[in-house]
């Protein structure tokens, strides 16, 4: 046992203090103390059991917190006050031990925190209420009282600062005070590094020499607060069967079993909790614990405009860099927490800083990547040579593209010197904030943000750099979230370096070539191979999101000129917003489907709903305007009466050329009966195909109108119809085809009902 070392934790030397009878006293009351607790008796004891004996009796056969608290409850009950207060002394020593060791070590990582006091100040001012709710969520006495706290938000959400800030507050006894004696952290890198570990163990990590005072951290655990860092990135499984649980402390287990068994209170009965992980992990972990409160840090637009002012220290700055953020929604949805806002601030600096009326020149995401690399690099010290710039800027992007290639984000410093980089390199890129210490993994760097390191590595696969592997390629299991599999953000930013105005950025000011002319000719070649062959993709939002970002009108239009049919999934502004632009650019389209999912629903702020509704407008009045198209198919969607009747507005147009209209799966919130109104107001329209929508009498009655129009062929396909529905349907479908197939041609419509 750590403590054994230590003179205060000398059980012998306390026992040496008792006479005879003292000693036979508190031998009599054990076995009632062992009853007490719940532990089992002793084997091999009894009264004539001596001293050295007895006290490797308890030592063995007990955890050290069982004996200490059995040992302080007998010298209460056998009169030795001065051997109670000497435990309870060395008790209250050791937590202000403790507070000292946590202090330390949140003082020096926040000394490595390079920000500018900009993000220091806003975290100050904005998590006041989180830091309340954490204050008084572990007292028995509150309303919201529990023992595990989720802290739910986004990657750069401010989850890592919030404990930070909440373990300094602690340690100043500002917070928790005589609710928490003592806290252990943790974070997902160092539980991953263990395959197997004690209780004990986990206890001791963060004290000199692993000598923790473990018997006074666990004599009271309803005490002992557990923070766990980004706990859905932990590899181990929390799904252990009950009989596999562990108990004692001091028991070396899989970490699977380790964590289970503290989750549930096996271990530590009575402790508390306070995890951080992301949204999408949420569901995994708190499955495991039963009662919980969950605290999300969300990204207002409140306090984003709050950050903007912060940062220009000017409010007609603030207010021109906020506006171009507000009108552009690949911007919103990046600003969504502070670390993106400080990048895009960045950006924005240079242009905000030279005044004028005139619109600042960010359009996309690469616009702002690329300022914020080009402002970065030209502005700290030791720039001023383009050689200089350029060398950092190869050596960086090789580390990020090498980084992402072998699912590597948190880099050591074998991994920086194996692509050049030096010390004096590092220096300067954390000076500039490009490269951070890891808040996850001691003595590792980090890209500022994950976007950063992408566009680095796109930067860098279009330059001639020399091929290397950083050493944490070898590593074999990679964690969670290192797992990169999903380059598209990459190819991404690629596109949007083909844009000469946008390759300038980083070129003119660093002083580098970008590859473009293989890249263009091959991206052509794929689409119209892409083109050829509807089938090799499953939809085109992937694509859209490239040209979108390449803005290059020609470029646009001889993709896009490739693409007969197209297929777009629409779940959020920004893919509403990068498929009106692709699609008005696609002259040759015959074929569109459509997927539109929670883009209609109610909103907030009140601003993102009305700006969905313009560019679903804009995208209907396609239907109207590209009169070569004459499919359209709307499948797995849901939509509100004004999308609907905007849709319905765009099918009755004069010019609308559409001859196929499917509908499919649609939510049962969708009404039709405008739908069905439109048809017969549009001459062109020969098929009409509805499967697996909401039906309803007055639909079908509706249907009768479409018949007497030019439709010429019906499909219904239904798997959700009650029985007494659809035998009325078929009543009136067949007066219908009694009234009016006499008059019809052979080759008029043909109706097919399926009902099952």
């Amino acid at each position: 046992m750590a403590e054994t070392d230590s003179p205060d934790f000398d059980l012998l030397w306390y026992l040496e203090k008792l006479n005879k009878k003292e000693f036979m006293s508190l031998k009599n009351h054990l076995k009632q103390e062992c009853l007490e607790i719940g532990l089992p008796e002793i084997p091999g004891f009894d009264l004539r059991t001596a001293k050295p004996d007895l006290v490797n009796l308890l030592t063995t056969f007990y955890e050290a917190q069982h004996v200490w608290n059995m040992m302080l409850s007998i010298f209460q009950k056998i009169r030795r006050a001065d051997l109670c207060e000497k435990i309870k002394a060395r008790r209250k020593r050791n937590r202000e031990t403790h507070k000292a060791l946590i202090k330390n070590k949140i003082l020096l990582q926040w000394e490595k925190c390079l920000f500018e006091n900009v993000h220091n100040t806003f975290y100050e001012e904005t998590i006041v209420e989180v830091l309340r709710k954490l204050d008084t969520v572990y007292d028995p006495r509150s309303t919201f009282y529990t023992k595990d706290v989720f802290l739910v938000g986004e990657k750069g959400a401010g989850k890592t600062m919030v404990m930070k800030v909440v373990l300094l507050q602690w340690t100043h006894g500002d917070i928790w005070k005589d609710v928490i004696s003592y806290i252990v952290h943790l974070t997902s890198h160092e539980i991953n590094q263990m395959s197997e570990s004690s209780l004990v163990e986990l206890i001791s990590k963060e004290w000199p020499s692993g000598q923790a005072p473990v018997a006074d951290i666990l004599s009271d655990s309803q005490k002992l607060l557990f923070i766990l860092e980004d706990m859905d990135n932990v590899d181990a499984s929390l799904n252990v069967d009950e009989s596999a649980l562990c108990s004692d402390s001091r028991k070396h287990v899989p970490v699977s079993v380790l964590l289970s068994s503290l989750f549930k209170r096996k271990m530590a009965p009575g402790s508390l909790f306070l995890i951080s992980l992301r949204p999408d992990g949420k569901a995994a972990v708190t499955a495991s614990m039963k009662k919980n409160y969950c605290i999300t840090l969300k990204f207002s637009d409140e306090k984003r405009k709050k950050y903007f002012a912060l940062f220009f220290k000017d409010s007609q700055k603030a207010a021109r860099a906020l506006k171009l953020v507000q009108e552009n929604d690949m911007f919103v949805n990046l600003c969504q927490v502070p670390v993106s806002c400080w990048i895009t601030c960045v950006a924005l600096n240079r242009q905000v800083e030279m005044g004028g009326e005139g619109k600042l020149s960010c359009q996309t995401l690469t616009d702002l990547y690329a300022h914020f690399l080009a402002n970065t690099l030209t502005s700290g010290a030791g720039m001023t040579t383009s050689q200089r710039r350029r060398t950092l800027l190869e050596r960086l992007c090789l580390l990020a593209l090498e980084g992402l290639w072998h699912d590597t984000l948190h880099f050591t410093d074998g991994d920086l010197r194996s692509v050049g980089l030096t010390k004096a390199d590092v220096s300067a890129l954390k000076a500039l904030r490009i490269l951070l210490p890891s808040s996850n993994c001691t003595d590792h760097h980090t890209f500022i943000h994950l976007k950063i390191q992408e566009f680095c590595a796109a930067v860098g696969y279009m330059m001639l750099l020399s091929e290397c592997q950083i050493p944490s390629a070898n590593k074999k299991y990679p964690e969670r979230r290192e797992r990169y599999n999903d380059f598209s953000p990459i190819t991404t930013s690629i596109f949007g370096l083909l844009n000469e105005k946008r390759r300038k950025i980083l070129e003119t000011s660093i002083g580098c070539n970008l590859l473009t002319g293989e890249l263009k000719k091959y991206f052509l070649q794929k689409m119209k191979y892409v083109g050829d062959h509807p089938k090799t993709v499953e939809h085109h939002t992937p694509l859209f999101y490239c040209l979108f970002e390449n803005q290059d009108e020609e470029f646009v239009k001889q993709i896009m000129d490739s693409f007969l049919e197209v297929t777009i999934y629409i779940q959020e502004n920004k893919d509403l917003m990068v498929s009106l632009y692709c699609l008005e650019h696609c002259r040759l389209l015959q074929k569109l489907k459509l997927s539109v999912q929670c883009i209609f629903e109610n909103k907030e702020p009140h601003i993102s709903k009305m700006r969905s509704l313009v560019y679903w407008r804009d995208l209907c009045n396609l239907l109207h305007t590209k009169e070569n198209l004459k499919e359209l198919e709307i499948c797995n969607s849901d939509f509100d009466d004004t999308s609907e009747r905007v849709l319905c507005k765009a099918l009755t147009h004069g010019s609308c050329h559409l001859q196929t209209l499917k509908l499919s799966y649609l939510s049962v919130g969708t009404r039709f009966e405008d739908v069905f109104r439109a048809i017969v107001y549009n001459p062109n329209l020969k098929f009409l195909s509805l499967n697996c929508v909401p039906h309803s009498l007055k639909m079908f009655s509706l249907l009768g109108e479409v018949l007497e129009n030019p439709v010429r062929f019906a499909t219904f396909l239904s798997s959700d119809l009650q029985s007494s529905i659809s035998l009325k349907i078929k009543s009136i479908i067949s007066q219908w085809v009694s009234l009016v197939s006499p008059l019809l041609p052979l080759l008029y419509s043909l109706i097919v009902l399926y009902l099952y």
